[in-house]
């Protein structure tokens, strides 16, 4: 959001931010922007319904003073009310990206019913939730994108990881970024890794589930796999640990339905690296199979051991896959177009509303 906002037009768009709660790594960020930065509740409890509206409207007293003229929401959950408190506020549009997979609650079709717009992150989320005539007339494709200038082949490896890890130099190392949640899979690719000899694995994420983080410890334990797999924690230099790896992986879960376009694949992808990825929404519509990357089955660690083996067998072929996926994001998936897709989308909702 913050990307977006940095490098929208400032003679066309004058934008703020709401957060419920300070206090965030961001926060800095936002401040040194000098627009507004607010802390207050732009979600309230549906029920009781005979009060929300009153409670709405009290939300949207907090934000009337800074007279905003359209709204874009964040927010991961189905949740609706964040709609009636924009209107409430004075905002004249709500539009909501649509971050994860999840959908049928009746919520979600509320939300989509009071937008104005939705940005969509995938084709699986156009066809599947948007594909009737109402919600095809909202809806508009807007993929995530990558500060290509820093996310790139020529990005200098800093963090020594090969040598503070003990990594031979004519080992392959596979880097999987992502927080250690369920979702992300990890227990699959532990699991191919045990078939991929030669390899070294490194786990970038921040341990948000203490009880699968424990139970990925004791899976690397139990496949003698200690000296092979490296868990790194959270990682802030993300284009420097990708600078010092060959081939990066994302074995997200299908089951979870949660990916919507992972930025995490995109930033490797832009770093020019062989990508392997689960053939899930979100990530197949970043990965071309055999392209610019391989898309294997989710939660199948031989498919993905077959798959990592390929690229460690073959140094052309990871080159190949790099060069292609670094393509791949220059063409399709930077940070200057996705803001410029934000910019026409709010464009042509105060166009419709100016008409």
């Amino acid at each position: 959001m913050l990307n977006i906002i940095e490098r929208l037009d400032r003679t066309r768009f004058s934008a703020g931010v709401c957060v419920s709660r300070k206090g965030g790594d961001l926060d800095q960020v936002v401040d040194r922007l000098k627009i507004p930065f607010l802390e207050a509740d732009f979600t309230v409890s549906p029920r009781p319904y005979l009060t929300l509206m009153p409670r709405a409207w009290r939300a949207g007293r907090k934000f009337r003073a800074h007279g905003f003229a359209l709204w874009h929401s964040y927010h991961y959950t189905d949740d609706y009310t964040e709609s009636i408190i924009a209107r409430m506020s004075g905002a004249r549009a709500w539009i909501y990206t649509k971050k994860n997979m999840g959908w049928g609650s009746r919520a979600w079709h509320l939300r989509t019913r009071f937008a104005t717009r939705v940005a969509v992150q995938n084709s699986d989320m156009m066809k599947t939730f948007f594909g009737n005539r109402s919600y095809q007339k909202k809806a508009r494709a807007l993929p995530r994108g990558v500060d290509t200038s820093k996310f790139c082949p020529q990005s200098p490896p800093t963090l020594g990881l090969r040598a503070s890890h003990r990594i031979a130099a004519d080992s392959v190392v596979i880097a999987c970024v992502a927080q250690l949640v369920p979702v992300k899979g990890h227990p699959t690719l532990i699991q191919a890794l045990a078939s991929v000899p030669n390899a070294h694995l490194l786990i970038a994420g921040s341990p948000q589930d203490r009880d699968y983080t424990t139970s990925l410890h004791e899976r690397v334990r139990e496949l003698g796999l200690g000296d092979r797999i490296h868990f790194l924690g959270g990682v802030k230099e993300v284009a420097s640990l990708l600078a010092e790896v060959d081939i990066f992986v994302l074995p997200t879960w299908a089951k979870w339905r949660m990916e919507g376009c992972p930025v995490a694949l995109l930033e490797a992808m832009a770093c020019g690296k062989a990508c392997v990825a689960t053939d899930i929404p979100g990530s197949r519509d970043l990965v071309e199979h055999e392209r610019s990357g391989l898309l294997v089955a989710p939660e199948d660690p031989a498919r993905m051991a077959s798959a990592l083996n390929q690229l460690v067998g073959s140094i052309e072929l990871r080159q190949r896959l790099g060069q292609a996926a670094h393509q791949r994001v220059l063409d399709h998936f930077t940070l200057e177009k996705e803001v410029a897709a934000h910019e026409a989308i709010y464009d042509e909702v105060m166009g419709t509303l100016e008409a």
